[in-house]
């Protein structure tokens, strides 16, 4: 896929981490039916992989999806296997390395210029800025942008609804949004309100300041 592409169009990427893989599983579902169409399942969560695979097969092939907190080479083969679409790690290393190796395109995790000029030699499509609230939140993003003018951002950490339309409004090509989107929805949690959630972001990232 092109994951670059992808991010510049969509302007969100939702991320999954749940202790129920049935509730994960529902979330993942429920997202992809409200037109959140870049969904990532962190590894992070119980039987992440097997999420993984189960929301493949019900999304078909043509659905973006993504394994998060890919930190391994194992991990990076393990994402594959199950069928993610890109990977997305919260550094550099080993797992960033295998999944270029394996084809998945990469949303690497960086803060520093020293990090971004790393990211880039290794491959990676986009960079994402974590944690992005404690990073400098969009005030940093938009410096960041001096010297990198053209590189994919996409701030991961602490990102609601203001944040979003701030972060975009600086230069993000898109943003990463965890809890602020999901709530306990994955962990065993209702969907309405994920729903209702997801709606929001979507006019949120979509009104926002190109």
């Amino acid at each position: 896929m092109d994951l670059r592409a992808a991010l510049a169009a969509h302007r969100l990427v939702a991320i999954v981490r749940g202790s129920d893989p049935e509730a994960a599983l529902r979330t993942v579902l429920a997202l992809a039916d409200e037109g959140i169409e870049l969904i990532e399942v962190s590894l992070t969560g119980k039987d992440a992989l097997t999420v993984i695979e189960r929301a493949r097969a019900a999304l078909g092939p043509g659905r973006p999806l993504g394994a998060g907190t890919v930190l391994t080479a194992d991990d990076a083969r393990a994402a594959h296997r199950a069928g993610a679409d890109f990977a997305v790690t919260p550094g550099l290393g080993a797992g960033m390395a295998t999944a270029r190796e394996l084809g998945l395109p990469v949303l690497a995790g960086v803060v520093t210029p020293t990090e971004i000029i790393g990211a880039r030699a290794l491959g990676a499509e986009a960079l994402k800025i974590f944690p992005a609230a404690q990073a400098g939140g969009p005030g940093y993003l938009e410096a960041l942008r001096g010297p990198f003018p053209h590189e994919a951002f996409v701030p991961v950490g602490g990102v609601g609804e203001a944040a979003a339309r701030a972060y975009l409004a600086a230069g993000a090509t898109a943003v990463g949004i965890g809890s602020p989107l999901i709530g306990d929805a994955a962990d065993g949690g209702g969907t309405a309100a994920l729903r209702e959630r997801a709606r929001a972001f979507r006019t949120a990232v979509q009104e926002a300041t190109p």
